[in-house]
């Protein structure tokens, strides 16, 4: 019996339902304002009113929940079987703005993300093949500017969470993430390991109690409105198909696919068991058949989302079911308006102060990759300076690639996929062509794929 449990991969492990629903209730807390971001600009934008963004939101709960228990439970090539929280993905948001303004409004966005999302369905087992091109020095560049990608989110809702707002960036805000962040290296320090691994929950609510009691946190507007809410089926009405819209969210999806794949990757790393093609493909087709799916519920393409690699990091908590837990109270948050309206009455700076360290805490696990590399040869350096300097530009100037075409633009606006395709051609140009020269040992520690393909 004893053999039987040690032969449990960690992500299989199941906590019990208490500890499930409590480490899942912390993932869903981490990447709410990220799913809930994408459907509030894309409707400000698209001209919805105040209550079509409301059911935007909600529908976006109740499919990335769905979403998140395929990938997290899976079926039959479906769903990676690892910690992975699904959710809209924020790629698209300037392509559907774009959609939305100039390119057939709303629903010529619905009807561009299930065409483009069948495309990418078709793709995903060609596409997970890329996994041989992503050996430690890819993978630790991808991990990396994962969590320096997502530090300008945590430093945004530091400072407030809205640029416009008279309280943007002031003494009290960057206070009360300070605040929330020094309650969270406290637990860190002092507390004992159940403590340690729910310490990212317990310091935003009790950042948030703080907040309400110091008179920053508004909780009055919990109670108004449905309590309860089913998201209509077709309820923006009928998807239309544009061919420029579709082919504009092919490049989308082709970003979506490439920075899944990368979380995969990161995850399974982190977790400690093997990813395979097959596993990479099987994640891809459950993000493609919730995209396609998403729509007809008035929502848009799924991604896994980084921010929640970070969690799994920092708490050790590698279970998949706990995620799975996640899901289901995404789903009741898409049924539950009221619970939904709570968890966004907690204020912006305190959910920053715990950010802060989740999202280091990612850069710190792509680092620690990377001090595995073999520096003596400068291949390897090379490969990961010009990678993480490529990955920056975006995220240290949004308007980079302003003058370039819309496609070059959707490729390259995220820094984990200018690092990934700068990673990967660079590891093909230094490690796979060789220019009539001898081939490299098969066998070389930089040539060798991250992942165990014997099982």
């Amino acid at each position: 019996m004893t053999e039987k449990i040690h032969e449990i991969s960690p992500e299989d492990e199941f906590l019990g339902v208490g500890k499930s629903l409590t480490f899942g209730l912390q993932h869903v807390l981490t990447m709410y304002g990220g799913i809930v971001a994408p459907p509030l600009i894309v409707g400000t934008a698209a001209g919805l009113n105040a209550a079509q963004i409301g059911i935007l939101i909600t529908a976006s709960l109740f499919i990335g929940g769905l979403a998140t228990l395929l990938q997290t439970l899976g079926v039959k090539y479906f769903g990676a079987r690892l910690p992975l929280v699904q959710g809209v993905s924020f790629a698209g948001v300037a392509t559907m703005i774009g959609i939305a303004t100039t390119g057939g409004g709303f629903n010529a966005i619905l009807g561009a993300v299930i065409a483009s999302s069948i495309i990418g369905l078709l793709l995903a087992p060609f596409f997970a093949k890329v996994i041989r091109f992503f050996p430690p020095v890819v993978t630790g560049c991808v991990i990396t500017i994962i969590g320096l990608s997502l530090l300008p989110v945590a430093v945004r809702w530091v400072m407030g969470g809205n640029s416009n707002a008279a309280d943007w960036g002031s003494i009290q805000n960057i206070g009360l993430a300070a605040m929330t962040l020094g309650i969270l290296l406290l637990l860190s320090r002092f507390g004992s390991e159940t403590i340690r691994r729910v310490g990212i929950l317990l310091a935003i609510v009790i950042g948030s109690i703080l907040a309400y009691v110091l008179g920053f946190g508004d909780f009055s507007k919990v109670g108004d409105g449905a309590w309860f809410a089913f998201p209509d089926f077709l309820g923006f009405g009928a998807p239309t198909f544009h061919l420029s819209a579709i082919l504009a969210m092919v490049i989308v999806m082709i970003v979506t696919l490439t920075e899944t794949t990368a979380d995969i990757i990161a995850v399974g790393e982190i977790v400690g068991t093997d990813v395979d093609d097959k596993r990479i493909a099987d994640g891809l087709r459950a993000d493609m058949l919730s995209s396609a799916i998403a729509p007809f519920f008035g929502t848009f393409m799924q991604s896994a989302f980084a921010q929640n690699v970070g969690l799994v990091a920092i708490t050790g908590v590698k279970s998949r079911f706990v995620v799975a837990a996640g899901g289901i109270i995404l789903v009741l948050l898409g049924l539950l308006p009221v619970m939904g309206r709570l968890i966004a009455a907690i204020p912006t700076p305190v959910l920053g102060g715990a950010g802060l360290v989740l999202f280091g805490t990612v850069a710190a696990s792509g680092i620690r990759t990377l001090a595995k590399l073999d520096y003596s040869e400068q291949k390897n350096l090379i490969i990961v300076a010009t990678s993480l300097a490529a990955g920056m530009i975006p995220i240290i100037d949004h308007s980079f690639y302003a003058q370039f075409p819309v496609w070059f633009k959707t490729l390259f606006h995220s820094g984990i996929s200018s690092t990934c395709v700068m990673a990967i051609f660079l590891n093909i140009l230094f490690n796979h062509i060789h220019f009539g020269k001898k081939l490299v040992d098969a066998k070389s520690t930089v040539a060798r794929p991250m992942v165990n393909h014997e099982h």
